[in-house]
């Protein structure tokens, strides 16, 4: 008893094909959007690398690459199968290649399932990247005449001043590195010296945050110095003026922008399985519908479609027999093989 049979006529036919053909291709179009995608997240990364200390990994925007390419080729294929399906002698080519065609279309939704998966999974892995990252970017932010590290700076101010954040957690990671290079500080200024005598590793630390992290928006102009010490500005207070500079941190920021991403790939690729899921169903009642003709030279004729050409239960039966068979031959093989080992 086949699994879910479903009657068709030459108008269901006719319907079925169409349709499909349209799927077809609205895959096609996805599977392109999947390409995009991977090619931009690939970009963002690389932007954003040296923030994640060059730790970053590309598995899920180079696995997005290669869904989206096999998307357009295997979606295009099928758009052609229901293209030509109808014609009795077109299809006949393409005949032997459809049961090949449905199993490579299975290994897709899988390899589709595992991208969709590790675009959930590999947030934590990102989350870690950019904790130890810019830790590091803050720590080397002076260093603008050391090779590798010249433009450190540079990028991370554009990103503070992108994503409107300041530090790794917060503005006060600034206080606990020397981020304004030696070559600035004026050594013979008393000031200067007992501010870096007085510190432990011979830091010059300071209550005070780059320009990036102002916060444009502030009614009053920035107070990026002296920020902890209410006496030194007119009417203010550090603990309630929240205007003058962005109170998020980075990371907690970038993390927003890349798992977001993250979880609408995911989410995108979750849709493109259920419509893989339909092409894949509508072609093989398509096929089945065709070959089940009582008269094929009748186009008018009836016929029968299915999914399965047996029920679920006896299609699995099939299925291990045909494994356990697969793995008594292996063992006689191998049975066979020795004693010509011996000899």
């Amino acid at each position: 008893m086949p699994f879910m049979p479903v009657k068709f006529n030459l108008q269901k036919r006719v319907k079925l094909a169409q349709g499909l053909w349209m799927i077809y291709w609205l895959s096609v179009i996805v599977g392109i959007l999947l390409f995009s995608l991977g090619i931009f997240f690939k970009i963002e990364l690389r932007k954003r690398s040296e923030m994640m200390d060059n730790n970053e990994s590309h598995l899920v925007p180079n696995l997005l690459i290669l869904v989206g390419l096999l998307a357009c080729g295997v979606n295009a294929f099928g758009g052609k199968v229901c293209h030509d399906s109808l014609d009795p002698i077109k299809f006949a080519k393409w005949k032997p290649m459809l049961k090949p065609f449905l199993l490579l279309c299975c290994g897709f939704n899988a390899l589709l399932l595992l991208t969709a998966l590790l675009c959930f999974l590999m947030q934590f892995a990102v989350y870690l990247t950019l904790a130890e990252g810019l830790k590091n970017s803050i720590k080397f932010y002076k260093d603008t005449d050391t090779p590798g590290r010249c433009f450190m700076k540079r990028t991370l101010d554009l990103t503070q001043i992108e994503f409107r954040c300041c530090g790794n957690n917060n503005f006060r990671d600034w206080f606990e590195v020397q981020w304004i290079s030696n070559r600035y500080l004026d050594m013979s200024n008393d000031l200067v010296k007992d501010r870096v005598l007085s510190n432990v590793e011979g830091k010059y630390l300071m209550d005070s945050v780059p320009f990036s992290c102002c916060n444009p928006g502030s009614p009053r102009p920035c107070i990026q110095h002296h920020l902890t010490n209410n006496s030194a500005h007119y009417d203010y207070d550090h603990r309630i003026e929240e205007l003058n500079i962005w109170t998020r941190g980075c990371r907690e920021a970038l993390f927003s922008y890349f798992s977001s991403m993250m979880t609408s790939i995911g989410v995108l690729i979750i849709a493109t399985i259920i419509l893989e899921s339909v092409d894949m169903a509508g072609l093989k009642y398509l096929t089945t519908a065709l070959e089940t003709m009582e008269d094929p030279e009748n186009p008018e004729c009836e016929s029968d479609g299915w999914l399965l050409e047996k029920g679920v239960k006896e299609t699995f039966g099939d299925l291990l027999a045909k494994l356990k068979t697969l793995g008594k031959t292996n063992q006689v093989v191998e049975g066979g093989d020795a004693p010509e080992a011996a000899n």
